[in-house]
């Protein structure tokens, strides 16, 4: 870009006094404006920034100026050439074979709120669903009735027995060297403290390494860990195995920063696990501003006092179910699609993103296709898991039950990253590549509501089983940069959601869903050698 002083000099006087303003001149009059007399106060900061402009313009034009006037240098050695892409073979379907089907599809979710409007009661009269609750069994029986007055057919059930990991009232007060009260949330799965609690110094370390070069500091102490946020699978192994990390050194509890790059005094839960060779201690997860300030004042040299306590416990395993409901095939009924979210959620905010919202957009889209008369060739099923936050017991138990039919699986696709605009699909890394040629082309019929990418790699975790059983997995991408802003707080309620994200959710499931379904050969077919694409 050239550089232009009239464009500048009008750009400085941005939020400068009025005066000033008014007297800036067009380009085409430039030579014949006179400014009005400055005060000394307006002259200082105008020298000021032109100064900097100028340096600016030297730093930025200078080397290139240096460079035109050396003599010309050797070509650089050319870098290896990269490996050729993967070459798809030709697809065997055809996008416009399905275009009509997928307009009338869009074109009716788009234009529905039904999907909003279920997300908001399942959210606002039920709530938060954690495994083993009351509210998740009643959000159960409410799904089995509302999907049998929707006419879905095949409606059920299936029971899972589900960890009852149950809070209490916890706690957390710094006592030293200043009282003052913390937010927490204690983790998923941990013990709780005796009734009078844990008090005791406290370390902060940054890493699990400056954690083992401090480890003879730690005997007797609440280790912090203030390990901020890269990306979520880097960050929360600190989560899942900070306190058995921390109790093989003698910690007496661990808290973890909260897993997230953003902090409004919001701390995050999750799960976390034991190690089985290391003492059970208390864990729990604080604000980025809480751990901020301990590690502060203890770069200061301050002797760090906290008191936790936490209530926290697992009751006897309870009786759970994966909600199932199908569009029968009309002609290979015996073949699934199936789309999918985690019903369950943690036990603050009402689990609209994570993952409610998901579970809405799979059971909305096969609404819509059975309103519409869209009738595929395949079986379209709606799973709504039970049970993924703490023991992914609804996965596992899903595979167990339906041993028989895996094969018979053409794609599963389970949606777990928020509500947000959707990009297309992650496609399982280790698919067919006749496989990704085929949902390639299908994906161009989401190309105008800008949802036709498919991504390198998908899948999620209640379909992991699956997915190791041979199954074709995916995932629905979503343009999810906010999502753990608010992932497993008491933030994620349906006011973060955006209706129209929502309905553009449905309406890409739902046209993937029914194209794979139509399709003349199964996704899963193996590729016939020879064989010409369509």
């Amino acid at each position: 870009m050239l550089f232009n002083p009239h464009s500048a000099f009008r750009n400085l006087t941005i939020g400068r006094p009025a005066r000033l303003q008014q007297a800036v001149p067009t380009c085409h009059h430039f030579c014949t404006w006179r400014p009005q007399p400055l005060t000394a106060f307006e002259e200082n900061n105008a020298v000021r920034l032109f100064t900097s402009l100028a340096v600016a313009f030297a730093l930025v034009f200078s080397p290139a100026l240096a460079r035109q006037a050396q003599p010309s240098q050797p070509a650089a050695p050319q870098r290896p050439a990269e490996p050729p892409k993967v070459v798809l073979p030709p697809p065997r379907v055809r996008a416009e074979d399905y275009r009509a089907a997928a307009s009338r599809i869009i074109g009716a979710a788009l234009t529905s709120d039904r999907a909003y409007k279920r997300l908001a009661y399942l959210t606002d009269r039920i709530g938060h669903r954690l495994s083993g609750s009351e509210s998740l069994e009643r959000a159960v029986e409410w799904a089995l009735a509302e999907m049998k007055r929707d006419g879905l057919e095949n409606v059920r059930g299936e029971k899972v027995m589900v960890p009852h990991w149950v809070r209490g009232e916890e706690s957390l007060e710094l006592t030293s060297p200043v009282a003052r009260k913390l937010s927490m949330l204690g983790l998923g799965n941990s013990v709780g403290t005796p009734p009078e609690g844990v008090t005791a110094d406290a370390i902060v370390v940054r890493n699990f390494d400056e954690l083992e070069a401090r480890s003879s500091e730690v005997r007797g102490k609440i280790v912090v860990y203030n390990v901020p946020f890269t990306t979520y699978g880097a960050t929360v192994q600190y989560r899942g195995a900070g306190a058995s990390r921390a109790a093989k050194y003698g910690a007496v509890a661990a808290l973890v920063r909260s897993v997230t790059p953003v902090s409004l005094q919001t701390p995050h839960t999750g799960s976390m696990s034991y190690a089985a060779d290391q003492p059970k201690i208390p864990a729990a997860a604080i604000t980025i501003e809480a751990a901020e300030m301990l590690q502060r004042m203890q770069e200061r040299g301050e002797r760090l006092t906290l008191t936790l306590k936490m209530q926290a416990k697992f009751l006897p395993d309870a009786e759970s179910a994966n909600v199932v409901a199908e569009l029968r095939g009309r002609e290979k009924r015996e073949e699934i699609v199936l789309l999918s979210g985690h019903y369950d959620s943690w036990d603050v905010g009402a689990g609209a993103h994570d993952d409610g919202g998901s579970c809405i957009a799979a059971w909305e889209a096969v609404r819509l296709l059975k309103e519409l008369n869209l009738r595929p060739r395949r079986t379209v099923r709606a799973v709504l898991w039970t049970n993924e936050e703490n023991g992914l017991r609804g996965g596992n138990g899903y595979h167990d039950a339906h041993k028989a039919e895996l094969a018979k699986h053409v794609l599963v696709v389970e949606s777990d990253g928020g509500i947000y605009r959707p990009q297309g699909f992650g496609l399982a890394a280790n698919a067919p590549l006749q496989a990704r040629a085929d949902m390639e082309e299908l994906a161009k019929l989401l190309s105008g509501i800008r949802a036709g990418r498919i991504g390198a790699s998908g899948g999620g975790a209640d379909i992991g089983p699956l997915m190791r059983a041979g199954v074709i997995g995916a995932s629905l991408d979503t343009d999810n940069e906010r999502y753990f802003d608010i992932h497993h707080t008491h933030a994620d309620t349906i006011d973060k959601i955006d209706p129209n994200d929502l309905a553009y959710c449905v309406a890409t499931l739902a046209v993937m869903a029914y194209a794979v379904a139509e399709a003349p050969t199964a996704l899963n077919e193996p590729a016939r050698a020879g064989a010409p694409g369509r």
